[in-house]
């Protein structure tokens, strides 16, 4: 029996890419977090798939809910008061910290094309869920309203835990931020709680208005804000979070695109009372 030389050097040849993509891949890992100091890439582990449809055209939607211990836990909470919170008409007062990935297509068992996301939360909080349905049905709950509201998207919520499969598609890797930056001022938090506070109006504008989006820039209208000193305003990603002191204004919004919070402007003009916020964006 004889063996082919030429078939034996291009599987070394495929074997030795292999080694260099992952080497490559490794680097540009480290590099992206020394860049970025404030953000660490996680690869999260399998959690429970969830699927569902959009409503718009009724397409075959799946989540991957998964785990990781380097995304932060929720405040403790038990199922009593969980029970309670859900009873209210804006339960947003209790947040769990969850990462959102981007849309990929993949095939569902009947190899037709179909949309999967990523949402990763606390390892310990998901081990937690699992025990107790109360909690798996909140999780998922507040992932597809996440999903919405980063990706302005409408997803149903006639969903069904696929009982054998943990992930639709592959496990990759997310970027996640470690830390916030404050762009006006960071106050100590008072008593008042922001339920107590108003929504103020707000206009989102992209520019330029056609073509790829460049500045995603946002107006804020604040009657009887004075001073910027009385505004804490946190930029995330895909998320805004303002507040102003003492309990006149909360605002806390998801936008469907990627911006650079470290290079985002804000300024106060105190005559007209409107806070203008200029974000970079990075993608949609």
């Amino acid at each position: 029996m004889t063996t082919d030389s030429t078939l034996l050097n291009s599987e070394m040849e495929i074997e030795q890419q292999e080694d260099l993509y992952q080497q490559l891949l490794a680097q540009s890992l480290e590099n992206m977090q020394t860049a970025n100091p404030d953000s660490k890439v996680i690869r999260p582990q399998p959690g429970i798939c969830v699927k569902t449809t959009s409503e718009a055209g009724k397409k075959k939607v799946f989540v991957n809910i998964c785990q990781s211990n380097l995304v932060p836990p929720p405040p403790e909470i038990s199922k009593e008061k969980l029970l309670d919170l859900l009873q209210l008409e804006d339960p947003s007062g209790y947040r769990v910290p969850m990462s959102l990935g981007e849309p990929h297509t993949e095939l569902d068992n009947n190899s037709q094309g179909c949309t999967a996301y990523d949402v990763v939360i606390n390892q310990e909080f998901f081990q937690k869920c699992q025990k107790d349905s109360l909690f798996q049905q909140f999780v998922i709950m507040v992932s597809l309203e996440g999903l919405e509201n980063k990706y302005n998207i409408e997803l149903s919520r006639d969903w069904k835990v696929l009982k054998n499969r943990k992930f639709l598609g592959s496990v990759s890797e997310q970027n996640i931020r470690t830390k916030s930056k404050p762009v006006i001022q960071e106050l100590q938090p008072q008593e008042n709680s922001p339920s107590e506070a108003k929504r103020p109006e707000f206009t989102l504008v992209v520019e330029p208005p056609s073509g790829v989006p460049e500045y995603l820039i946002a107006e804020i209208n604040l009657p009887g804000v004075v001073s910027s000193r009385a505004l804490v305003l946190d930029i995330g990603e895909d998320r805004l979070v303002l507040t102003a002191r003492p309990s006149l204004y909360f605002l806390d919004i998801f936008h469907p695109f990627l911006v650079d919070q470290e290079t985002s402007v804000a300024q106060f003009n105190s005559s007209t009372q409107i806070l203008t916020i200029t974000l970079p964006v990075v993608s949609s």
